[in-house]
């Protein structure tokens, strides 16, 4: 059971730093744009 959530928390915690990369590069983008 432990390690079930304890794979679900890394899931979870990549998803998210990988949607945080991507609004990171659009505000990048963004910027170069104006």
């Amino acid at each position: 059971e432990s390690t079930r959530f304890a794979r679900q928390n890394v899931l979870v915690q990549a998803s998210a730093s990988m949607t945080a990369q991507a609004n990171q590069l659009t505000n990048i983008a963004l910027a170069l744009l104006q």
